[in-house]
């Protein structure tokens, strides 16, 4: 039976064990978008997972979403990530870059933009902004003549992210930011070839995997979604049929993996794994959610046939993560109130375990 200490082939990688670290918004990136030495020291501490998936990184200024996140869209964001992932490489770790074009996740006050969406059809909820939590604004629909160029925009972040040294990229398709606002039938009421019938709220979504993947490589690409969730107030219908259609499209282009979040029941997700022919990493609990992913939750999409498991939360607290599930140690408790709020505390201040006498 596989374990989660087992060794797996990804892409042009080897991963001495099938612990991923999931992507985590924490909002330390320094003014421009550029990454910092505590960033290096964050993620090299955490080497030890078979892969590591950065925190959200823009693939363009109208695609960000927060205050305080990294970009992969100038020459200097490029340079300021090679000590980030020279730090993973030197403690023995393996790092892809997340792209996430928030869309109409955003705010003026953040970008000195109006968020972009396929329609002008405003999130649910406040956004984080420089002054504070603000309502999410109407964003502008994109015509479809500058759709392209927003697919294009993470492959050209994906070419610099290899070029900072990145392992590889995951395209961020869930939790209701760009890709997955395509997707979705709430969020996205277009009439031309992007938008209506599951054939064309996908389009975005393959054109901007197809784009990555001529830039860097099937094997350097991932793509995470998160069937049926409702993030931002995205809503799906027809959640197999969608997924399916994407998933069918997808395996031409011999990803390095799908990554799902448990945001749909157990039989749709079972079914998505049947239709995807490639590596599946399986987030097994609801991110964000009231429970954490354990050892548990792991073995049992693992048995299911998961080839990798992503560990969100519990990755803050435990740098020495595989470690602790390896040798069955208790997992410290996260503390909340330092997720975003900036300095290394509640960031590189989480000890290894202390074994006792």
């Amino acid at each position: 039976m596989t374990t989660l200490f087992d060794r797996h082939r990804l892409g042009g990688l080897t991963l001495p064990n099938r612990v991923v670290m999931a992507p985590m918004t924490r909002v330390r990136a320094a003014a421009g978008g550029l990454a910092t030495p505590s960033m290096a020291t964050y993620y090299a501490q955490r080497a030890t997972a078979g892969l590591i998936i950065s925190e959200g990184v823009q693939p363009s200024l109208v695609g960000q979403s927060n205050p305080g996140t990294p970009g992969l869209h100038t020459a200097e964001q490029q340079e300021s990530w090679r000590p980030v992932t020279e730090a993973v490489h030197a403690n023995g770790g393996r790092i892809f870059a997340q792209l996430m074009h928030g869309g109409r996740v955003s705010h003026p006050d953040t970008t000195g933009f109006q968020p972009v969406g396929p329609s002008a059809v405003p999130a649910v909820g406040d956004v984080f902004t420089p002054s504070g939590p603000r309502p999410t604004p109407v964003p502008r629909a994109l015509e479809t003549s500058e759709v392209p160029d927003h697919a294009q925009s993470y492959a050209d972040a994906a070419r610099r992210a290899v070029d900072a040294g990145f392992d590889g990229v995951e395209l961020h398709g869930a939790n209701g930011y760009l890709i997955s606002q395509f997707l979705s039938s709430n969020a996205n009421l277009r009439t031309d070839r992007y938008g209506g019938p599951v054939a064309h709220r996908i389009r975005f979504a393959v054109e901007a995997v197809s784009a990555t993947v001529a830039a860097v490589g099937g094997e350097r690409t991932g793509i995470r979604l998160s069937p049926g969730g409702t993030f931002w107030g995205v809503e799906e219908t027809d959640v197999p049929e969608l997924y399916a259609a994407l998933l069918s499209e997808l395996s031409r282009l011999e990803l390095a993996y799908v990554h799902l979040e448990a945001t749909a029941d157990e039989e749709v997700l079972l079914g998505l794994r049947r239709a995807w022919p490639g590596t599946l990493i399986v987030n097994p609990v609801l991110p964000m959610g009231p429970k954490q992913a354990g050892r548990a939750e792991a073995d049992h999409w693992l048995g299911l046939g998961a080839e990798l498991i992503s560990f969100g939360r519990a990755f803050l607290a435990n740098p020495d993560l595989v470690e602790r599930l390896r040798a069955g140690l208790p997992l410290a408790p996260v503390e909340e109130d330092t997720y975003y709020q900036g300095g290394d505390r509640g960031y590189l201040t989480y000890p290894a375990y202390q074994h006792t006498a």
